[in-house]
């Protein structure tokens, strides 16, 4: 397993426990994308995307994460097939009723995410990055 590999699943590892608080992984200068969903949106540096994890995170009630597959794309991206559960804080929807399965693409350089991007549906993700699920 490569380094990155174990990076991400280190990473995971935190958010699967509730934990989204520490990012030690993240550069100085990581850019933070959340592709669609209900609130879409690009923010930079460490106090950027910990705003944009904060605004996300807030909309939802015991939001929980948990990695199907990790798939190492090529020596500096990760591609993390998850799902979520939880239900939103102001409708009570659960996640389920909006799309349960969503995607992460981490780029990584010298051992830092420079980038992270967060995809709210699967099939978008795996669409743009010209793959197939399973």
């Amino acid at each position: 397993m490569s380094e990155n590999l174990d990076l991400v699943r280190s990473i995971y590892a935190d958010w699967e426990r509730g934990n989204f608080g520490s990012a030690p992984w993240a550069h100085p200068k990581i850019q933070f994308v959340i592709v669609g969903g209900p609130d879409p949106g690009y923010w930079t540096g460490i106090a950027g995307m910990s705003d944009g994890w904060h605004r996300f995170l807030g909309a939802w009630e015991a939001l929980r994460v948990a990695a199907d597959d990790y798939r190492e794309l090529d020596p500096g991206r990760v591609l993390v097939l998850i799902h979520r559960s939880g239900h939103g804080r102001r409708s009570g929807l659960g996640v389920e009723q909006l799309g349960s399965k969503a995607a992460d693409l981490f780029h990584i350089d010298s051992g830092m995410v420079t980038r992270l991007v967060h995809y709210w549906d699967r099939d978008r993700a795996l669409a743009d990055l010209g793959l197939k699920d399973g």
